[in-house]
């Protein structure tokens, strides 16, 4: 474990032992009429309404070219060794993990956890990106999950899919309309490599039940799905121009379809969240196997001898961003 990362459990570690409570806050709402936005001139009427009834906006063109290609090199750097960060995680396929080596970026599929990594947090840091944020979750803001996520070409096995989900499932943070992802194209996004499918409107249901789905070839780890949605709803395919950003709710029900391509589909993320948004404990939420998973690769990372909690996993790979931070600190 990296002296950076034991350092900040150790704080963690005390905390615990000495009994110490977490201080929960709740977020302020806004005008009755919405609940999903919050008042704020950016946004125009027809967008803010899009938002509430649908729960997600496409942004045409938000991020410019120069600092996604900085973003690839950053991602090639990392993946042939030549650089790293506290906490940074690399991921591969399963159907990649299964086979014969394969060197450099074409053997990683995501990089997550990137807070500690400058030059890749600068996405999460953009002002474009930040302005629209905090329509959604105010203008104290909190970075809690960061992916560079690489689809690669599906084998066969379908194992690039990934499954409708919420991501809610996930943070034990509330409250969910504070939270808002901001999922950027680094290249053109079509169907055919894999684009994200959204359910419009799922964003008002309540949080479902996850499993991993029954797919042969093997699901990716983490990537549970929902089983009882209803197929009849509809689905929008979200295609996207490099640089488009949509941002989206915790709890609309989305994933993405095989990289039917033979090139591999980038695209940059964060998860943003009010710093005044509380934890909750992860018995509350519904599906206890994720959190479970979540700590047993945290333990991997940071070693069986400090003592983790779920909120703490993810104040831990949680970072400011703008204003104060209020809840997420240890």
């Amino acid at each position: 474990m990296d002296s950076h990362a034991k350092s900040r459990l150790q704080v963690i570690s005390n905390q615990l032992n000495s009994g110490k409570d977490l201080k929960l806050q709740q977020c302020s709402g806004t005008d009755s009429k919405y609940r999903y936005t919050l008042d704020n001139p950016l946004l125009s009427q027809e967008q803010r309404q899009f938002y509430e009834d649908n729960g997600y906006l496409v942004v045409k063109n938000l991020v410019p070219s120069e600092p996604l290609q900085d973003y690839v090199d950053h991602f090639q750097k990392i993946c042939q060794g030549e650089a790293s960060a506290p906490l940074l995680v690399v991921m591969r396929d399963v159907a990649i993990a299964k086979s014969e080596f394969v060197p450099g970026e074409k053997a990683v599929t995501k990089i997550q956890s990137f807070q500690n990594y400058e030059p890749l947090f600068d996405y999460c840091r953009t002002p474009e990106i930040l302005k629209y944020v905090e329509c959604f979750c105010g203008a104290d803001i909190m970075a809690v999950h960061t992916m560079l996520i690489n689809k690669p070409p599906d084998p066969g096995t379908k194992t690039s899919r990934h499954p409708l989900h919420q991501d809610l499932n996930y943070f034990p943070f509330r409250p969910a309309d504070r939270i808002v992802c901001a999922w950027t194209a680094m290249e053109k996004v079509t169907r055919a490599n894999g684009c994200l499918v959204v359910l419009p409107g799922t964003h008002k249901e309540p949080l479902k039940k996850h499993t991993y789905p029954d797919w042969e070839g093997g699901v990716n780890k983490l990537y549970y799905g929902i089983q009882d949605y209803d197929p009849s709803l509809p689905k929008i395919h979200v295609e996207m121009e490099k640089g488009d950003t949509v941002f989206f709710h915790p709890l609309i029900i989305h994933g993405s379809g095989a990289n039917k391509t033979t090139g591999f589909r980038k695209a940059i993320s964060c998860h943003y969240a009010s710093s005044k948004c509380h934890f909750i404990n992860s018995n509350e939420t519904v599906s206890p196997e994720t959190g479970h998973e979540i700590l047993q690769l945290a333990r991997k990372r940071v070693g069986d001898d400090v003592t983790i909690t779920l909120p703490d996993v993810w104040k831990l790979q949680s970072r400011l961003v703008q204003g104060t931070n209020y809840n997420f600190t240890f």
